[in-house]
């Protein structure tokens, strides 16, 4: 089956409409990645470092199997998916859903975090 493109970008047409998406979904994520309520997350579910490594100071609880993890082992993750950034249009929506406040965002294990995307990603298949 032939692989589908999108048309080129008007303002840059060395690139696909896909591919600037990307460049801002990703922009955006960057962005993200130091908004102030992903450290409140972690913030509370810090608590001293209760095993044997010297070198970890602090371990981080997970929101789904209520373990402890080293920060290396963890991400904060939004508990609504975020949803795509495929035009304009969906800017003002990803955004909002992007940058939420404490209230929408855990902390999950990689396993955790890896089984809830894996079904999010599932479900939107389907739908689709």
């Amino acid at each position: 089956m032939p692989r589908k493109t999108t048309p080129p970008f008007e303002a840059w047409p060395a690139w696909t409409e896909a591919k600037f998406w990307a460049f801002i979904r990703s922009g955006m994520r960057a962005k993200w990645s130091r908004w102030p309520a992903k450290y409140a997350v972690l913030a509370e579910a810090k608590r001293d470092y209760k095993g044997e490594k010297a070198r970890q100071k602090y371990e981080y609880k997970c929101a789904g199997c209520k373990k402890f993890y080293a920060q290396k082992e963890v991400s904060v993750d939004h508990i609504e998916p975020v949803g795509t950034l495929k035009c304009y249009d969906d800017l003002p929506t990803f955004c909002q859903r992007l940058f939420v406040g404490t209230d929408k965002l855990q902390v999950l294990c990689k396993k955790c975090h890896d089984k809830k995307t894996y079904a999010e990603n599932q479900e939107r298949t389907s739908k689709s």
